[in-house]
């Protein structure tokens, strides 16, 4: 069992972190985009994808945690969408899910027992192989200085480590604000990215 994964086995068997809710700027950008495939890269208990599925989308969600896929698939069955949902368990930093996707999201893809450049390269091979030709890459992430994860790349930051090429147009690169459970706000980066090209 990879480190990853045992660390994520230890959170979710510990706790319940299911809101039914999706994740605010996942629903600003893609509630207006036609429904086709989808990729959630860290989908945890699966509210993400489950709204995706009840939009129309064949959406495949991935996480570490088999725990957590198991709670995705009883949530997705509740939500009547299991025909188009699907669960895969990977280390993203071992193996990665197959396919082309017209969307494909990452939020809050942050995780304490990663190893040095590991999300840059998760994201790196999201960008290279697995967004479809005129998709979508829905980068969404904690901005500033996190209490567990310490200082989080800028949007410039993921910007040059990704090293995207001329095929790639930027649609929107944003820090928004997020409210909090207590007083004040946080901030979330966003990037929107779009792979030039039309499917074969």
């Amino acid at each position: 069992m990879s480190q990853a994964i045992e660390f994520w086995e230890d959170f979710y068997a510990e706790r319940e972190v299911w809101s039914g809710q999706p994740n605010a700027l996942l629903v600003r950008e893609a509630a207006d985009l036609p429904p086709s495939t989808a990729l959630d890269l860290g989908c945890g208990e699966g509210a993400d994808v489950i709204w995706l599925a009840s939009l129309g989308w064949r959406a495949t969600g991935v996480d570490a945690s088999a725990t957590a896929l198991k709670r995705a698939a009883a949530h997705a069955a509740d939500a009547g969408v299991t025909e188009r949902v699907a669960w895969q368990q990977h280390d993203l930093s071992l193996s990665y899910p197959d396919g082309e996707f017209d969307l494909v999201t990452a939020a809050f893809l942050h995780s304490p027992v990663a190893g040095d450049g590991e999300r840059n390269r998760i994201l790196a091979q999201a960008a290279k192989a697995a967004v479809a030709p005129g998709g979508l890459l829905l980068i969404i992430g904690h901005a500033g200085e996190h209490p567990k994860h310490g200082p989080l790349p800028t949007t410039a930051e993921v910007l040059a480590d990704l090293a995207l090429g001329p095929d790639w147009t930027i649609e929107k690169d944003e820090v928004v604000s997020r409210p909090e459970s207590k007083a004040g706000t946080g901030l979330d980066n966003l990037l929107r990215l779009r792979r030039q090209g039309l499917r074969p």
